[in-house]
């Protein structure tokens, strides 16, 4: 790096020492303990899920690199919990079949502080019975009898690449990949085509793993094919690119720090002298700001990898995008073609969560491409994101850090990064197409979402959560935030209602309009729901807090699908002059009383058969919404709310509006009774009762 970064200064290339990471006066990645760190947020989560805490208890582990290494080394002494059996190395293979983890622990520790050490330097004593450490240029290995347990082995001896092998195919916990080269192929995969030639003896095929969990902190330990092969039946991987991201992350933002620092030199904010103990102190920051990555990158692959089934048409038609677009060759990435897509439809299956790991990687960087290319970034609301990227230690260059010559790009990647990690590789697509708005006017309204209903205290609660409730209730609950993000989003999108507000005044103009009356909304509205609506939502408060959410988490994500209406709630507040709250308690009873309210909560377990199904249902969706507020519109229309509790009068002034158009609502009665709502709903159905909600409202209109 320091020589890379030297002819750049002798060319006088704008990057200056920020044009290659790592060097003197750069983060060493090892110190940092970066890469394996990252690594272990997604080892940790795949723990997590299967309900072990693997900071707090004991766990079994194999794997591939030794104590000198940067990601083995670092990434052995992630838990003091570790009961490491098995390794190896070019060198030597170690053995320690009944492991104190406590010992042990303290032992690879001292070694990691050893210059150059190898597991020859393991202390012999430490070992367990049976155990030891042995040269791979032996031309065979005694295999003792706890060896022989340990490994599930008949043979007394064994030459040192088939114990490797047997090590490769060991009963453990977790299968720790921090060294050199691909030691896990698919089935059918040939040695050759896998292009590590240095350990086609000794590579092994996916469905001889025994390990539960794969950690990938080294760069391709196993070939995409064995990944898949691993995953289907029922393993726990992502991909190298996802496990060990943390290190290109890290370089990133040393770059761009550089790069700031350079501009605060120029501009002389900054003593030159001073940079590199500002870059050192800042570290820390630097590997939390990364590893916060790491972990929401992970939590996007479990959310994703849980709606599996119901996300393979709108992540097929993604795929074909791509191809079409010449952005993916799905052969080379091994994901599934038309044929075997119809396969996985027919199984009621979805992608495993390594084939979900590319589409995220694709999604990301076309979002990443088409941003760059629109007015997105340069929209004043994205100034946060700019200045989020950054440790705190640097808010005073606001002036550097507002002109830095990458700010469109980091503001593009932090929202791509979000957009896709929130809900979903296929959602800007999806988004894209059913609303017919380009990808920067996606984003804006993804933002406006966003901002307006303020989920991340909610999303930081179900974090903390993590190993104190059962973890697929926690992906229950990043999914229902979620959900309501992506519906809201797509109403904005869409120009339903809201659209034209952030058209015409943009991010800032729609927080202004929007943001106080949501937010009075979102306060009052469990207490003005109608008696079913409430009904409703202490049932599914009753139902989160059984899963093992906490009470104000609980209470919020049930309110979660009655908020999927707030900005029609909100637009009702501003063309009747209602308070927002006023509106709300009318807008539900009215949903209520026409029930609306159960034909859509009937209409949201509909199962989707394709993507063409999720597109028409969303339809239906808005417009059972729009006549909601048409007609409540129509009742409160020139009047004043009445004083008192919304339940007092709202019953009231239903009452005497159906009294006032008895005819036309004893028709509209007749229909939900013919529609046996009870029995289920379609998108047959749903058209139906659209229609004739339209011809309510006219007919009560101009009675």
């Amino acid at each position: 790096s320091d020589t890379a970064n030297g002819i750049a200064q002798e060319h006088g290339f704008w990057l200056d020492d920020a044009f290659a990471s790592g060097g003197s006066a750069g983060y060493d990645h090892k110190d940092m303990g970066i890469t394996a760190r990252g690594a272990w947020e997604a080892v940790k989560r795949h723990f997590r899920e299967i309900g072990k805490d693997i900071q707090s208890e004991a766990f079994t582990v194999a794997g591939v690199g030794d104590m000198s290494g940067d990601v083995f080394g670092n990434g052995m002494l992630l838990s003091r919990h570790i009961r490491l059996v098995a390794a190896f190395d070019h060198r030597d293979i170690f053995i320690d079949p009944n492991p104190d983890a406590e010992t042990s622990f303290a032992e690879r520790e001292r070694m990691f502080g050893l210059k150059r050490s190898s597991w020859a330097d393991y202390d012999k004593a430490l070992i367990s019975k049976g155990g030891g450490v042995f040269s791979r240029k032996s031309k065979s290995i005694a295999i003792s009898a706890e060896m022989r347990k340990l490994l599930g082995l008949t043979e007394k001896r064994l030459p040192p690449n088939d114990l490797i092998k047997a090590i490769l195919r060991a009963p453990v916990e977790l299968f720790w990949l921090g060294g050199i080269g691909t030691y896990f192929k698919g089935d059918g995969e040939e040695d050759w085509r896998v292009g590590d030639r240095a350990n086609d003896l000794v590579r092994v095929t996916a469905s001889e793993i025994r390990a539960s969990v794969i950690g990938e902190g080294a760069n391709l330990g196993v070939t995409q094919t064995a990944r898949i092969e691993f995953a289907a039946r029922g393993g726990r991987v992502n991909t190298d690119a996802i496990d060990n991201s943390a290190g290109v992350d890290s370089s990133d933002h040393e770059v761009n720090i550089k790069i700031l620092l350079s501009k605060a030199i120029e501009n002389g904010a900054l003593e030159a002298d001073a940079r590199n103990a500002l870059l050192e102190e800042m570290t820390d920051a630097v590997a939390r700001h990364v590893l916060a990555h790491n972990y929401q990158q992970t939590r996007a692959l479990s959310q994703r990898l849980a709606t599996a089934p119901a996300d393979l048409d709108s992540q097929a038609r993604l795929m074909a995008v791509l191809e079409k677009t010449e952005r993916l060759d799905r052969a080379l990435e091994n994901l599934p073609d038309t044929e075997a897509i119809a396969t996985l439809r027919g199984r009621n299956q979805g992608l495993t969560r390594p084939e979900i790991s590319v589409l995220l990687a694709y999604a990301k960087n076309w979002l990443f491409e088409e941003l760059v290319a629109s007015s997105a970034p340069d929209d004043p609301v994205f100034e946060r994101e700019l200045f989020a990227y950054f440790p705190e230690r640097l808010a005073e260059f606001r002036t550097e850090i507002a002109t830095h010559p990458l700010r469109r790009e980091i503001i593009a990647t932090r929202i791509a990064n979000d957009i896709v990690d929130s809900c979903g590789p296929s959602f800007p697509y999806r988004a894209a197409d059913a609303t017919g708005a380009d990808f920067g006017e996606i984003t804006l309204a993804y933002e406006a979402a966003r901002r307006i209903l303020d989920l991340r205290p909610f999303v930081a609660a179900v974090d903390g959560l993590d190993n104190k409730i059962d973890a697929t209730c926690q992906l229950d609950l990043y999914n229902a935030a979620s959900t309501l993000l992506r519906e809201q989003m797509y109403r904005i999108a869409a120009g339903v209602n809201t659209g034209a507000v952030l058209e015409k005044e943009g991010v800032s103009g729609f927080l202004e309009a929007y943001g106080g009356p949501v937010s009075e909304i979102k306060t009052g509205l469990a207490d003005v729901l109608p008696p079913r609506a409430r009904k409703t939502l202490d049932e599914r408060r009753a139902q989160w807090i059984e899963l093992g959410a906490p009470d104000d988490v609980g209470v919020e994500a049930a309110l979660m699908p009655s908020l999927e209406l707030v900005f029609d709630v909100a637009n009702l507040s501003r063309e009747t002059g209602w308070a927002p709250i006023d509106a709300a308690a009318m807008f539900f009873a009215v949903g209520e009383a026409l029930s609306i309210d159960v034909v859509r909560a009937a209409a949201r377990d509909l199962p989707r058969a394709d993507y063409y199904d999720k597109m028409a249902l969303r339809r239906l969706a808005e417009d059972l919404a729009t006549r909601q507020s048409g007609l409540t519109a129509s009742l409160i229309e020139g009047g004043e709310a009445p004083s008192g509790a919304p339940g007092e009068w709202t019953s009231t002034l239903i009452g005497d509006w159906r009294d006032a158009h008895s005819a036309q609502f004893e028709r509209y009665d007749r229909f939900i009774v013919e529609l046996e709502i009870e029995r289920g709903m379609s998108v047959g159905k749903l058209s139906l009762l659209n229609r004739k909600l339209v011809d309510l409202e006219e007919r009560v209109r101009l009675v």
